[in-house]
């Protein structure tokens, strides 16, 4: 292609354009000439072909071309639509499609709830990244090299050596190293393990965890703490129960259950007539998780727990099957909006 078939060919584009008779017309043309298999790549592709002291013009009248054609598309859209006729144009009078409102997902409504509740006893948010370092996951909190959960049949690990974060710890971790006591945080997020998808157990989910550092903090604040959350999420005559337990990074720890929210202790199909429903874990964090951390272990004290978000919601709101919280069911999710 020459110069002069350029230009007798931006001349012709321009006279299409401005007699497209409709708007799916018009678009028929722009992909004619502006498309990927249109006329302006075959001009840029005849450009090697183009004698070297003819390449500058040439590039300029290309560029011309497609600008101009551009701007001659955009003007008689506008022209169009400026004259469209009534059969062509949006009838105001006609009855909309009333939308439902929205509502947060039960997880999200969960958490939101949580948030509030330890907000008010002065716990900040924290946040980490979802991919985290073996140390912030594993080593920081004294997990020993030998423990089932670093095998591989267990955790996500990546190819760099990083892996997905088993629970939301690493958030403590991180916060620790980055600031000096006192802490007081929750750190909700997803955590990742290697479970088969099942009623009671999927390969990602949500937890929330929280972690109180100061001098001289004690089970007390736990218990104290922990006990003021039960009523605040399930109901004021809810009894907590804490139960001696192992985590390699609290010593004591414990497992803290709650009465159940349907019998009120009774007994009952959603507590297996136990009475009690277990929530979370907890404990004192271990003297060498502050170490790992730069913390003195001989001026500092602590408490920390972890809950997860599923677990509670299908207690809270009786779901039977933890998958129906992610299969985006819109008939299901109405029940909570």
């Amino acid at each position: 292609m020459q110069l002069e078939d350029l230009q007798s060919l931006t001349q012709q584009a321009l006279s299409e354009i401005e007699a497209a008779p409709s708007a799916d017309a018009l678009e028929n043309l722009r992909v004619q000439y502006l498309g990927r298999k249109g006329k302006l790549p075959e001009i840029m592709a005849s450009l090697k072909d183009v004698a070297p002291e003819d390449r500058p013009a040439f590039g300029q009248g290309a560029n011309a071309f497609k600008v101009q054609v551009t701007s001659a598309i955009q003007s008689r859209k506008d022209d169009l639509l400026s004259t469209a006729t009534p059969a062509d144009a949006l009838d105001v009078t006609l009855p909309g499609n009333a939308g439902q409102p929205g509502s947060l997902h039960p997880i999200h409504q969960i958490l939101a709830r949580v948030i509030n509740i330890f907000d008010r006893i002065g716990f900040n948010v924290a946040t980490g990244p979802d991919v985290d370092t073996v140390f912030n996951n594993f080593d920081a909190l004294n997990t020993p090299a030998d423990h089932p959960s670093r095998d591989e049949q267990d955790t996500f690990y990546l190819k760099d050596g990083s892996l997905l974060r088993t629970q939301t710890s690493p958030i403590q971790i991180r916060h620790m190293l980055n600031n000096p006591p006192p802490v007081r945080i929750i750190a909700p997020g997803r955590a990742y393990r290697r479970d088969t998808p099942d009623a009671t157990h999927s390969a990602t989910f949500h937890q929330v965890e929280g972690l109180y550092v100061a001098e001289k903090v004690s089970m007390a604040d736990l218990k104290g703490d922990l006990t003021y959350f039960a009523h605040e999420i399930v109901g004021k005559n809810t009894q907590v129960r804490f139960r001696p337990h192992f985590f390699p990074f609290t010593e004591p720890s414990v497992e803290v259950d709650f009465t159940c929210h349907v019998c009120k202790g009774k007994g009952c199909r959603v507590c297996k007539n136990s009475g009690w429903i277990e929530i979370l874990g907890a404990g004192m964090v271990d003297p060498q998780v502050f170490e790992n951390v730069g913390y003195n272990p001989e001026t500092t004290s602590g408490y920390a727990f972890g809950m997860g978000l599923e677990r509670i919601a299908m207690i809270m709101l009786e779901i039977d099957d933890i998958r129906r919280l992610y299969e985006n069911d819109a008939r299901f999710l109405r029940q909570f909006a």
